[in-house]
This record gives C-alpha cells, sequence and structure tokens, in this order.
C-alpha cells in the first residue's frame, strides 16, 4: 500500500471512529442508558487527549510534507494557509505533553477553528469548481479547485485536512467544557 493510500484510509477509519463517537455523545443525551457508555468514552478521550491531539497533528504534519516533498504535490494558497493552522500544533502539543500542562486547549482550539474553515472552503471549492477561485490566477500558484486524487469516493487532500481539523477542535472543546 502507497503512502497516499495509507493516509486516506486511516482518513476513513477516523472518520468512521468519529461519526460513532459523534452519535454516541447525541444518543447518550437523549437516552440514559447510553449516557453511561457515553460518559466512559468521554473519560477515556479526556484521559489521551493530548495523545490523541499530537497523533493526529502529526499525521496531519507528516502527511502534507509527504504529498509535497515525496509526492511532488505543490500546494496551493488554501494548503498553506491550513498548514499555516496545523504544523504548530505539533510542537505546542508536545511541549504540553513534556511539561504534563493542559492549557494547550485552548490554543489548539483556535488554531484548528480557523484552520477548519478554510479546509471546509477548500473542499467545497474541490467538489464545486469555480473558475474564481482565489488562487487559480495568481502567479504560478496550483489551483485549489485541482484535485490530485479521490479516495472512497470523497476523500481528498482538504478533506484530510478538514477530518484532521474537526478531531482537534472536538478533542480540545471537549477538555476546554470539563474546565468551564
Amino acid at each position: 500500500m502507497d503512502g497516499q493510500k495509507l493516509l486516506a484510509t486511516l482518513v476513513l477509519l477516523s472518520n468512521a471512529v468519529f461519526v460513532l463517537v459523534a452519535a454516541l455523545f447525541v444518543l447518550g443525551k437523549v437516552n440514559n442508558s447510553l449516557a453511561k457508555s457515553w460518559g466512559r468514552i468521554e473519560k477515556l478521550i479526556e484521559k489521551h487527549s493530548l495523545k490523541i491531539l499530537f497523533l493526529v497533528s502529526l499525521i496531519a504534519t507528516s502527511g502534507s510534507l509527504y504529498f509535497s516533498e515525496v509526492r511532488g504535490f505543490t500546494p496551493c494558497k488554501l494548503c498553506w494557509y491550513q498548514r499555516i493552522f496545523m504544523y504548530p500544533q505539533v510542537f505546542l502539543i508536545l511541549v504540553a505533553l513534556y511539561k504534563k500542562t493542559k492549557d494547550v486547549y485552548k490554543y489548539v482550539l483556535i488554531l484548528s477553528l480557523v484552520g477548519l474553515a478554510i479546509a471546509i472552503y477548500h473542499y467545497n471549492l474541490q467538489i464545486n469548481p469555480n473558475p474564481y477561485a482565489p488562487c487559480g490566477d495568481v502567479g504560478f500558484s496550483v489551483s485549489c479547485s485541482d484535485n490530485f486524487f479521490i479516495y472512497f469516493g470523497y476523500i481528498t487532500i482538504p478533506w484530510m485536512s478538514l477530518s484532521a481539523f474537526l478531531i482537534n477542535a472536538s478533542v480540545s472543546f471537549l477538555n476546554l467544557k470539563k474546565k468551564v
């Protein structure tokens, strides 16, 4: 299995887990018997939250570098913006793991929400190509509508980014919600 397909498969699995956890969260709010199950999952996520955040941000950062440096895919303007909001997370979370601090969640949440908004916009440009996309005619940039690949009928590079930002934002929000 090449790296591209491996990353797409990891995204597919993370999307499936995210949907299952989100469904359990919603059902746990309306069904008392499922509330206990959600409570156990919530505690498990909280216990390992820094490790989850680090793993997701490290894979996302490594994946973006793999696509540009190994596969030779030139990042578009929106890809660069998404990188700006993902790359620092690796280092922020690594420091939090080392120092055993929990104050990193608010920073990861802000970075992830901005990155998520850009990724949603970028994915929309790919599935609904627009000749007026912001980077199609700018200097030597690749068009934001270009699609280097698609796996499982929906996974593209912007979707991979969207998934990572969504997971990091959700895990950070869950931890911040507990402190309020």
